[in-house]
């Protein structure tokens, strides 16, 4: 008998692994809680949603699940793999306490200071006047304001001065527009330099890096327009170079491993810490504990190693028994979302020519369902569209081609994509 997998999510990242475990002969059964029109071509949907941890621990017991593999971020905040343990189901996947580093920005800066792993200068608050007066006190420039809790890859604001500042503290305390993860905010130095994103799986004391990745924020082509949960990626990251990779691993990884299992919580799961390079070094802009997405999809496609076995490993603490390899290939994601994204949209747009891509390229589904007219649009993310090629310029080229097959009315998209010679990323 093959393992019976569980996955709690419904986007993009969710299709990729459930579509990467589908290709181990050590899995017998996937289910997805609740998933979308994408996880169910390879998997089982349940029909609860990803914060309902009691619903899905009922299920897992009544569906004999064996293995939980985490891959967004509410769940684990919520102590779903505390649960599941209880229940005797082997998880890879952070505890209620691991997931802190994401689930609250406040504890994450204070364990990056507590630890020695840089990042940027900091201040914490609760209330509004006083994270105000702040801002007023410090010499006019450059700040950033964070929700410190979970606001889904959306509670950042970057300004400019302290108006800028004055005003996003105005969006997140007082209008509440990221709810309950603007309760608390964290007023940062602003970096300067690039940006890239390491993951890696770990074990708890080990840890195994996953090619780097560079994400697209914004909705609109030149980085500008409002940030969303990413519009594109490619991978290896350009300017990343084994120097580099080496100061992530020393400074960044190897520390929060030992940092949180000194601290009682030890890592299990992907750790996946987004990096801005400065003139001075690297720095953790923040931690993410779980998978990126639309990271997951472009690394999927380069995983040569079976998924489920590098993850059962690290879920019993060997993951240094396992060999994982990846394909040299380069591979280019891009996103077509719903015209409007992240703001007003619309819902319910028929989807056409996915039927029509090339054999070698995946469509990984996220806001999407099925109904009486078929595929349709259900969120504000719909696709990913993922081409793999010799070079990231020919992956780029066979992701647009088969972009421009596809098509729902509004649909979306940036049109550079791992344009290297652009110079931004």
């Amino acid at each position: 008998m093959g393992a019976r997998v569980l996955l709690a999510g419904n986007g993009g990242r969710e299709h990729a692994i459930a579509w990467k475990l589908r290709q181990s002969p050590k899995v017998d059964e996937i289910f997805v809680a609740n998933g979308n029109a994408g996880t169910a071509l390879v998997a089982t949907n349940l029909p609860y949603q990803p914060k309902d941890i009691d619903g899905i621990c009922k299920a897992a017991a009544e569906l004999r699940i064996d293995f939980y593999l985490a891959s967004m971020d509410d769940p684990q905040p919520l102590g779903l793999v505390d649960r599941l343990r209880a229940q005797g189901v082997l998880c890879y996947g952070p505890t209620q306490a691991a997931a802190r580093l994401e689930s609250s920005k406040a504890w994450s800066k204070d364990f990056m200071v507590r630890h020695g792993i840089p990042t940027a200068r900091h201040a914490t608050f609760g209330a509004y006047a006083e994270a105000r007066s702040y801002v007023e006190s410090l010499p006019d420039g450059p700040l950033v304001v964070k929700a410190s809790g979970l606001a889904a890859g959306k509670g950042v604001i970057v300004c400019n001065d302290h108006r800028d500042a004055l005003n996003a503290l105005d969006i997140a305390m007082l209008r509440r527009d990221f709810g309950a993860a603007g309760d608390e905010v964290v007023i940062e130095q602003r970096l300067y330099g690039w940006e890239t994103s390491c993951h890696a799986f770990c074990d708890g004391k080990t840890a195994v890096l996953m090619p780097f990745i560079s994400d697209y924020k914004t909705a609109q082509d030149g980085d500008i327009g409002l940030n969303t949960g990413g519009m594109g990626v490619y991978s290896p990251s350009a300017r990343v170079d084994a120097a580099l990779t080496a100061d992530v691993v020393r400074q960044v990884v190897e520390p929060t491993l030992a940092g949180m299992a000194a601290e009682g919580a030890p890592y299990n799961g992907t750790l996946y810490p987004g990096l801005m390079v400065t003139e001075g070094g690297v720095h953790v802009i923040e931690y993410n504990a779980r998978w990126g997405d639309p990271e997951t999809q472009a690394l999927m496609v380069r995983l040569e190693s079976d998924l489920f076995e590098v993850c059962h490993a690290a879920a019993e603490g060997r993951l240094h028994e396992v060999d994982v390899r990846w394909s040299p290939r380069p591979s280019v994601g891009v996103v077509m979302a719903s015209g409007g994204y992240p703001a007003t949209y619309k819902l319910g747009h028929v989807i056409e020519g996915i039927d029509a891509v090339d054999p070698d390229v995946q469509v990984f589904q996220a806001g999407t369902k099925q109904d009486a007219r078929g595929l349709v649009t259900n969120g504000g993310r719909v696709l990913c569209v993922v081409a793999t090629g010799d070079t990231v310029e020919a992956a780029r080229e066979k992701a647009y081609d088969n972009v421009r097959r596809i098509h729902f009315t509004d649909a979306h998209y940036r049109k550079d994509i791992a344009l290297l010679d652009s110079g931004a990323h």
